[in-house]
């Protein structure tokens, strides 16, 4: 397997490097009925796009092409096909890295595995940040599928340097914080700014944990043993360029707490429910229905313009100095809360595939129409 692959049933494969022609997905396993357009994928790739003052100045349209499996405006069961192109690259900024690898990035394993002569330098290739605009443009259309159930799935910042919001907001807020220039609720989005205006002036970078919440999602979803869940959300999440750690529920806090503690109270309320949900909507692997609840850590970028240290490939690997140039993010966590959203999205879909909650073949008419008006409803949240 080559590892560019995600899914069972709802299958992405990626393609594309950061600096080539284009970088595109294909989707197998979308049910046929499906009303999708263009603008529907647009509408959550502008959430994740380069530009402005907080992220990378780098400046791409985003716009996707849909070049398979849609027909007078529906799906056909087909693979469907998304390219997005690439013209902003600036290669000759990456002339320098072509033998000095940078620390902290994926340049040196690259070269190991695939051999020096084989690596794609420029901007890091296949392991750039850049190849998850693919992601977003299938979870477009695993975002959508969700609303069969009524699911939807939103990301913030939690934390970064000095901010730290402890209690989980209300999912609104959450939600309309993809408005935000840096991916954050409301009330901390001034705060956050001055954070990254002051690290950007320094020239360095800071790390970021990112909350994703699940609302209405599906019970019952994942396996006991290997395909857990929460195993699932985890490789998912975790292949995501500079994400460091997951964790779902109270996660690392519970070594700190006794068993009394985190004892979470069955009742009924007709269905079975849990008092505080203290496993992040995950038992044994399996979804309870309550709100899934989960937080992926986001490691400061290496690509900051302060001098490193490394070797020269080209000069009996001698220790010398780099000095990385570029348009950069001084926060990926930024930008990652929309490749986490559909991270998190596509599992879900395929995860409700495998237990037969969405069609896996067709969608009735009425299951179209469902979902049409619900995205509709959706895209107009917040504004």
């Amino acid at each position: 397997m080559s590892g560019n692959s995600l899914g069972n049933l709802f299958r992405i494969t990626t393609f594309g490097e950061s600096h080539g022609k284009a970088i595109g997905v294909v989707i197998d396993g979308v049910p046929a009925g499906l009303k999708l357009s263009e603008e529907d994928i647009y509408f959550e790739l502008k959430y994740r796009k380069p530009g402005n003052k907080y992220v990378s100045t780098r400046k791409e349209e985003d716009k996707p092409q849909i070049l398979s499996g849609i027909f007078n405006g529906k799906t056909t069961g087909m693979p469907i096909a998304i390219l997005i192109e690439n013209k902003d690259a600036m290669p000759i900024h990456y002339e320098e890295i072509k033998h000095k690898p940078r620390p902290g990035h994926a340049d040196l394993p690259f070269i190991e595995k695939y051999g020096y002569e084989n690596w794609d330098y420029r901007g890091g290739g296949r392991s750039s940040a850049r190849e998850t605009v693919a992601r977003v443009a299938a979870g477009a259309i695993a975002k959508k599928l969700l609303l069969l159930y009524n699911t939807m799935v939103a990301g913030y910042i939690k934390a970064s340097a000095d901010l730290f919001i402890e209690e989980t907001p209300n999912f609104d807020d959450i939600l309309c914080s993809r408005e935000s220039e840096v991916r954050t609720i409301k009330r901390e989005e001034n705060k956050f700014k001055e954070i990254i205006e002051k690290v950007r002036r320094e020239g360095d970078s800071i790390g970021g944990l990112v909350e994703i919440i699940v609302k209405n999602p599906p019970k019952t979803l994942g396996e006991p043993v290997f395909n857990k869940l929460k195993a699932d959300l985890a490789k998912a999440l975790l292949s995501i360029p500079g994400v460091v750690g997951f964790e779902y529920g109270i996660g690392f806090n519970s070594y700190k707490l006794k068993g009394s503690e985190v004892m979470d109270e069955i009742y009924y309320d007709g269905e079975f429910r849990f008092r505080k949900n203290v496993s992040g909507g995950i038992l044994g692997g399996i979804s309870t229905g309550e709100d899934i609840i989960l937080r992926i850590a986001f490691k400061p970028t290496s690509s900051i313009n302060k001098e490193q240290k490394t070797v020269d490939l080209l000069d009996n690997l001698k220790p010398t100095t780099l000095s990385i140039i570029g348009r950069h993010d001084p926060c990926i966590a930024i930008r990652g809360v929309s490749v986490a959203e559909s991270m998190v999205a596509l599992t879900l879909v395929d995860h409700s595939m495998l237990s037969g909650i969405i069609p896996r073949v067709r969608l009735t008419d009425q299951q179209s129409e469902i979902i049409e008006k619900r995205w509709s409803e959706f895209k107009k949240k917040c504004i």
